[in-house]
């Protein structure tokens, strides 16, 4: 019987024969690169937080004589004297920042919505001009905005009140730039131009129609409106001088001042601020689900 020759592949010149499979190719080991930071990058951003959780849990007298990640046995104590701190104040600073970031995201939210979808779709005079002052609002710090915020709300009277911390949160031009940048890709300019052959006006249009094409992009403004008015700090220490309407974030920090006398309050302050973070996760694991579901209902609706 005869048999067939397969011919072997000759190597290549100036390569070492299984070198192939001994070591990685470069693209590869590239490639791994940018993981590997994002890794470290999460690890910086996440350590503080693990330790927050853990640091909860220990007593006064554990917090300082224990190893750092090492969980303690009084959480269910902390919570207690946290409740008990000043007739529970820790629960209304809490409602005061649920009250001012949920409203003035909402609020920020329907401005940026009008306003990104009016930028994108009409055309008028000094739109581009209108849309580059509010890039430069994107640009502005927040701290170079408070003072001038401060002397126009005491003007009106309306310095140490609830308002004098939600009426700058309306206006976000970042969440202005997304609404436009989201409506341009969103809303086809064909379906508006049917909505008004068939006689709607252009409310209609915007609320039926538009809207419904801008609600993932608006959510993401929502989350990111609420996020930072729940972490803001410096426009209500600027703003507010009854502590009955500080959000958490002013609270925590008079709560941290007073720790420099006593200590205790040290474990009060921790435990707060370990509470603090939780409605932020919920809010955006709750924002998450409902993305999602809502970009694969218009994906099927499409």
């Amino acid at each position: 019987m005869s048999s067939l020759a397969v011919p072997q592949a000759e190597p290549v010149a100036g390569s070492t024969p299984g070198t192939d499979r001994a070591r990685p190719p470069l693209r590869r080991r590239i490639a791994l690169v940018p993981t590997i930071t994002l890794l470290l990058g999460a690890l910086y951003c996440l350590l503080p937080v693990a330790w927050v959780v853990v640091a909860a849990t220990k007593s006064g007298r554990e917090l300082f004589s224990t190893f750092t990640f090492l969980p303690g046995t009084g959480f269910a104590d902390n919570v207690r004297d946290l409740d008990a701190y000043r007739d529970g104040v820790y629960w209304q600073w809490m409602g005061n920042s649920a009250l001012y970031a949920g409203l003035g995201a909402l609020l920020s939210t329907c401005v940026s919505a009008v306003s990104g979808y009016a930028l994108a779709v009409y055309r008028f005079r000094g739109r581009e001009t209108l849309f580059n002052v509010l890039l430069a609002g994107v640009l502005m710090p927040p701290v170079i905005l408070a003072v001038p915020q401060y002397l126009l709300l005491a003007q009106a009277d309306l310095t140490d009140s609830y308002l004098s911390v939600l009426l700058p949160q309306v206006l976000s031009p970042y969440g202005v730039y997304l609404a436009r940048i989201y409506a341009a890709a969103a809303v086809p300019a064909d379906v508006v131009e049917a909505g008004r052959i068939d006689g709607a006006g252009e409310w209609r249009i915007f609320t039926r129609v538009a809207l419904p094409m801008m609600v993932p992009g608006m959510v993401t403004v929502f989350l990111f409106q609420f996020v930072a008015i729940w972490n803001n700090f410096l426009l209500p220490y600027i703003m507010l001088s009854d502590d009955e309407k500080f959000p958490i974030t002013l609270g925590l920090f008079t709560l941290l001042e007073q720790g420099a006398n006593s200590p205790a309050l040290y474990t009060l302050v921790i435990t707060g601020a370990f509470l603090a973070v939780l409605p932020l996760v919920a809010l955006f694991l709750v924002v998450q689900r409902f993305w999602s579901l809502d970009l694969l209902s218009g994906a099927v609706k499409s």
